[in-house]
């Protein structure tokens, strides 16, 4: 309990000084959304005065952040400059699809970098431990937009497999076929966040592998006559898994980051794409609310991440 206690004000540290720095660095950002206004002949600058008066932002920059945390602590995250809707209606209504997408990558990269570490490992210097270090190496090396572009071309122009971008056709309505579509038009985005998170995460159970091989309990195991699943259930994987945890946790903020990306590239309504209007509009209440709560999901799943960890280890309890 206590130490669950102390992750939560962990969380609670992690989230006010996340505030402080992206509250600081919005705001010292140079133009602003009322920028174009100001350019305009038309707009006078007491109109522009009144508008900043609408939006608090003729208020001291400590008196906004001040007005900010009390409204977040209501769950107001405030109005859009852009659109004039709520934040909280805006980014609820595209969180989760950007959600749905990083939970299934996080998923399969799980399973397929456990599959090809441990078979790289087990063929040490073999055809198929160099196919699979070179597989991890392009997918470490590539840049995700980049492959996000070759995939268009390549199965959505050259081929016509897949859609070229959006979550749905236009003469799919409702019903099974509007979700299979929808499953249909992300196919291309999920595989590319798969494969981009691949190479890290094989190279390092590649290695965790190679180390518990060579292990003594592994010898042990083997001394005793221990060979197939039971050695894969109670000596190799049970070891692996606490340190591919940890890294999967760590890995959260680069696959949310990267659907900023990929979401503007296939033209997915998610929280990334609005993510990237919005720093482009100077939008500052919707940037500030999709990075509150990419932080706390963040900062969440890695406080899971470690439950997981006592769960599997209660030796971690008390410290060690």
């Amino acid at each position: 309990m206590l130490k669950l206690l102390k992750k939560l004000f962990y969380l609670l540290f992690m989230l006010v000084l996340i505030s402080i720095i992206s509250f600081l660095a919005i705001h010292s950002a140079p133009n602003s959304f009322f920028g174009a206004g100001e350019l305009n002949p038309n707009m006078t600058k007491e109109a522009i005065e009144q508008l900043k008066a609408v939006y608090g932002l003729d208020k001291s920059l400590s008196q906004q952040y001040i007005d900010w945390i009390i409204n977040i602590l209501s769950l107001n995250f405030g109005i859009s400059f852009v659109s004039g809707q709520d934040v909280s209606t805006e980014i609820l209504k595209r969180l989760p699809i950007t959600l749905s997408m990083n939970l299934i990558s996080l998923i399969l990269v799980f399973i397929i970098s456990i599959y090809l570490g441990i078979k790289s490992a087990l063929s040490f210097e073999k055809k198929s431990d160099y196919l699979i270090r070179q597989l991890s190496l392009v997918s470490f090396s590539m840049p995700s937009f980049y492959l996000a572009l070759l995939c268009i071309m390549f199965f959505s122009v050259y081929l016509g497999v897949f859609p070229i971008a959006g979550l749905h056709s236009l003469e799919v309505k409702d019903g099974l076929s509007y979700y299979v579509d929808m499953g249909w038009h992300l196919v291309l985005p999920i595989s590319v966040m798969v494969f981009g998170g691949l190479g890290s995460m094989v190279i390092y159970v590649r290695s965790l592998t190679l180390e518990i091989l060579k292990s003594d309990y592994y010898y042990f195991a083997l001394s005793r006559g221990i060979t197939g699943k039971k050695l894969f259930r109670y000596y190799l994987f049970p070891n692996l898994l606490p340190p591919i945890i940890t890294l999967l946790g760590l890995s959260l903020p680069a696959l949310i980051g990267g659907s900023v990306i990929l979401e503007s590239i296939f033209g997915i309504d998610g929280m990334g794409q609005l993510f990237f209007m919005s720093a482009l509009s100077r939008d500052y209440p919707i940037i500030m609310g999709i990075l509150m709560i990419t932080s706390f999901l963040t900062l969440l799943g890695n406080i899971v991440a470690d439950l997981i960890l006592i769960r599997l280890n209660p030796y971690m309890k008390n410290g060690y």
